[in-house]
């Protein structure tokens, strides 16, 4: 059972079939689909959910704040379920894949007071961008 199934089920969030079919496609680490994508892999394993009760299911998943919705510039939102686990992203420029790291150190405090132009900090989000090993030009090539 997924850590997000078992969020869920101790929210008492009901589990409809579709409901469980999407948590479950979202299991995983380093688990960030599109809506399209999360789509197709629920009708592999549901043949008759529908685009829209997964666009209604993530969005609710979003709201109660058991799921990251993340704005990649330029490219589809994707969705991540590890919600409760501090961390960053590293995406690549070139295909988009995205991966959860953790760099050592506190965010926070990594931005000197005098850039924080009076504002009390509460949370940090830092992409790390480059180029995955498959996108990456190979040497000699």
């Amino acid at each position: 059972m997924s850590d997000l199934l078992e969020r869920l089920r101790a929210r008492g969030w009901r589990l409809t079939s579709q409901r469980r079919v999407v948590a479950e496609v979202l299991e995983g680490d380093h688990v960030h689909l599109t809506a399209d994508e999360v789509h197709t892999r629920a009708t592999a394993r549901l043949p008759e959910i529908s685009r829209a009760t997964v666009y209604n299911t993530l969005g609710e998943l979003v709201a109660l704040g058991e799921v990251l919705e993340l704005d990649a510039v330029g490219r589809a939102k994707r969705y991540d379920p590890n919600a409760h686990r501090a961390h960053q992203h590293l995406v690549c420029s070139g295909c988009g894949t995205v991966r959860d790291v953790h760099p050592r150190g506190d965010a926070l405090a990594a931005l000197p007071a005098t850039e924080r132009h009076g504002f009390t900090l509460a949370a940090a989000e830092i992409t790390y961008r480059g180029l995955c090993p498959n996108c990456r030009p190979r040497q000699g090539a």
